[in-house]
């Protein structure tokens, strides 16, 4: 049975963010407000206090990053719909969030009739995407296979490739290439989506098979 009025967490590391989509749904009558959480620490302890019906998650968080998170909230809390909410439109990201078991993927330009649409959707146990995100997958699945070219990495991409490939933590990464730790963890991810890797192990073994290292 599913409740009169939802309850909506929010977890994003822009106080702006948070602060724009809570202004969004506060006047809408079926929705409440829950917890606001910038980080994955806060939304675990969050969660514990007061589980929601539905979590807006973004990716890209400071401590770890929104798929890990995801994956170990729906492990504990099976019967939470998470909504992913965030800039990245790498299909390969859609795809391991889907993966994992979260029922929505929208970008942050959504509007509120859109948000409100997808959260009643994956109330109703079904997958909610984003029009722009289904292109691209569609889009994906007519492309040919691998022709085996290598993945073109940015130079700063490349930098970050060879710190992981020395074991480096991100911290470490981030003092030796005067980067932040969360940007550090941004081109992580778009490495990982470039290679089709899965974790730094993954990393390290496609790069040495496209002779990127």
């Amino acid at each position: 049975m599913k409740y009169m009025v939802t309850k909506i967490a929010i977890t994003d590391d822009h106080e702006l963010v948070l602060q724009g989509i809570a202004t969004m749904l506060e006047n809408t009558s079926e929705v409440v407000i829950a917890g606001l959480y910038k980080n994955a620490a806060e939304t675990k302890q969050g969660m514990a206090d007061e589980l929601p019906d539905v979590l807006l998650l973004d990716i890209n968080l400071p401590d770890i990053n929104g798929i890990d998170l995801a994956k170990q909230l729906l492990k504990k809390y099976p019967d939470l719909k998470i909504l992913a909410l965030t800039n990245f439109e790498d299909v390969s990201f859609v795809k391991r969030m889907l993966k994992i078991g979260v029922q929505g993927y929208l970008l942050k330009n959504t509007d509120k009739l859109e948000l409100l649409t997808a959260i009643s959707t994956v109330l109703s146990d079904e997958v909610y995407l984003q029009s722009d995100i289904q292109k691209k997958l569609l889009s994906q699945t007519k492309k040919p296979a691998d022709n085996g070219l290598k993945p073109k990495l940015t130079r700063r991409e490349q930098d970050v490739l060879v710190a992981i490939s020395e074991e480096l933590t991100t911290q470490e990464i981030s003092e030796k290439l005067f980067i932040s730790p969360k940007t550090v963890e941004t081109h992580r991810m778009n490495i990982m989506s470039k290679l089709g890797a899965k974790n730094s192990v993954g990393i390290i073994k496609i790069a040495l098979e496209k002779e990127l290292l």
